[in-house]
């Protein structure tokens, strides 16, 4: 991994070039973005106590773009990334400055999601365990491509509810798919995975709590969109076996919060995009968690799983056909903390009622209560 990094420097280089944009040109963003009014009140629902601007997306894209720029072959699958992430941008941006019904906002997600397909950046082939490579023609991949693109752009939208939550995530996300992607020998998407993780951290800089900007869809969208993309030029797109999961798991926080959320919605007959607090570090928040913890928390469940990710793709359980006992010890080892992670969020949380044993005691002992009153 090393000798790989040492032969492709433009890979730590965009990182720390995007790291260092964000960092200088968030201070002005934020200041364009009071003078402009594009500030978050504070409210019932949102967790801010005084007004926050929320352009923040406007540097986390630029740093993005000038590494890009600089170490990126922009003839071909490259292109269609960075174009369609500034449309992603210019999305954001407008419902951060006027607000977008759901439906113009679902349609120019689309359409920067449409622009990386048009380059070539489409899930063409699936390679399952046991069957082979399993090729799939245009009509299928690239709608599919377009829904997966779309997905995680909301799912990172839904995330950024929190001071420094949706960034750290991403960062790691970043980090891990950056990893994944040189080990392949994918060093475009490699470099870009780096540069969203350096223009993450960089944004974090203002973003952790107590926050001096927020990102706004104008940043969510383009993060969503960059892991996305890349999910599938440097991940997907392969004859290995073992990277078909591992996109899931490296972004199975937003996952799991957006799902949660959204069956939630839907029981209770509400609209999707419909503004409620019932998002995971909204949940972290009413059980006593101050914004750090609850962040932090969530970026250590982000890192458990990322070290699942690059264990199964790193650690040689199954070479030459054969099973290694002690480095499957290692990977599975690695798996069950990261489950045990996942099962104490769960558990913590409450997202399953039924089997929580503090559900039930604390159902008895309010029934308890009950009686004796009566």
């Amino acid at each position: 991994m090393f000798h790989d990094l040492r032969a492709n420097p433009e890979v730590l280089w965009g990182a720390l070039i995007a790291f260092g944009v964000v960092v200088l040109l968030t201070p002005a963003v934020g200041g364009m973005a009071r003078l402009l009014g594009v500030v978050d009140e504070p409210g019932t629902r949102r967790l801010n106590k005084r007004p926050i601007p929320r352009l923040g997306g406007l540097a986390i894209f630029l740093g993005i773009l000038v590494p890009s720029l600089a170490f990126l072959d922009l003839s071909g699958e490259m292109r269609g990334i960075v174009l369609g992430a500034a449309v992603a941008c210019v999305v954001g941006a407008i419902d951060d400055f006027r607000g977008l019904e759901p439906l113009p906002k679902l349609a120019g997600q689309v359409a920067a999601a449409a622009i990386p397909c048009a380059f070539g950046v489409w899930i063409d082939h699936f390679t399952f365990p046991f069957l082979g490579v399993v090729d799939l023609p245009a009509w299928v991949g690239m709608p599919l491509t377009v829904v997966w693109i779309v997905a995680v752009m909301n799912m990172v939208n839904f995330l950024d509810g929190m001071d420094g939550l949706a960034s750290g995530v991403c960062a790691i996300a970043g980090l891990t798919f950056a990893t994944l992607a040189l080990s392949l020998g994918k060093i475009d998407a490699a470099v870009l995975s780096a540069v969203v993780a350096g223009a993450c951290i960089g944004f974090l800089r203002h973003n952790f709590f107590p926050a001096r900007i927020f990102m706004g869809d104008s940043g969510a969208l383009v993060l969503g969109f960059t892991l996305a993309t890349v999910s599938v030029a440097g991940l997907l797109k392969t004859a290995s076996t073992v990277v078909l999961v591992l996109p899931l798991l490296v972004l199975a926080v937003p996952i799991i919060d957006t799902s949660f959320v959204v069956a939630k919605r839907l029981k209770y007959g509400r609209p999707i995009s419909s503004p409620d607090r019932s998002h995971l570090h909204h949940r972290f928040m009413a059980i006593g968690f101050s914004q750090r913890r609850a962040a932090a928390t969530m970026w250590a469940w982000t890192a458990s799983l990322g070290a699942a990710a690059l264990a199964t793709r790193f650690i040689p359980f199954r070479a030459g056909g054969e099973w290694h006992p002690w480095e499957t010890l290692a990977v599975v080892a690695i798996a069950l903390a990261a489950i045990a992670f996942s099962l104490y969020v769960v558990y913590l949380l409450e997202i399953v009622k039924l089997a929580n044993p503090r559900v039930r005691r604390r159902r008895s002992q309010a029934a308890e209560e009950e009686r004796l009153s009566a």
